[in-house]
């Protein structure tokens, strides 16, 4: 998947052909570690083809099998179902956040 990412962020950049040199620069940049035979092995499965067509198939393909979240709960019967989203607001007072034990990595140095 990061080399798929530094591929498009490549293009993004203005690289419309990027090599493996250009995917294996930009994922050193960021730290990350670069396997020389998967990288071939992208290049040589893209070699010929589009990537814009590549995902637009991709995206056909996940319209295909759906996504999924469930339907909602059906609500109480009476006045009951009035009542209670006044009683969840009432009770849903959020608690102030805080920033111990967070980890930004060093982003904000």
């Amino acid at each position: 998947m990061r080399y798929i990412a530094a591929y498009l962020l490549a293009q993004a950049g203005g690289n419309d052909s990027p090599t493996e040199k250009d995917v294996k620069k930009i994922v050193t940049a960021v730290g990350g570690e670069v396997d020389a035979d998967k990288l071939s092995d992208l290049f040589k499965q893209l070699e010929g083809k589009d990537i814009k067509e590549l995902i637009a198939e991709g995206v056909k393909k996940l319209a295909n099998v759906g996504g999924g979240g469930g339907g909602a709960a059906a609500a109480p019967a009476g006045g009951a179902a009035a009542a209670a989203p006044k009683e969840a607001a009432k009770a849903a007072e959020p608690e102030p956040e805080s920033d111990e034990g967070m980890d930004d990595f060093g982003l904000f140095d």
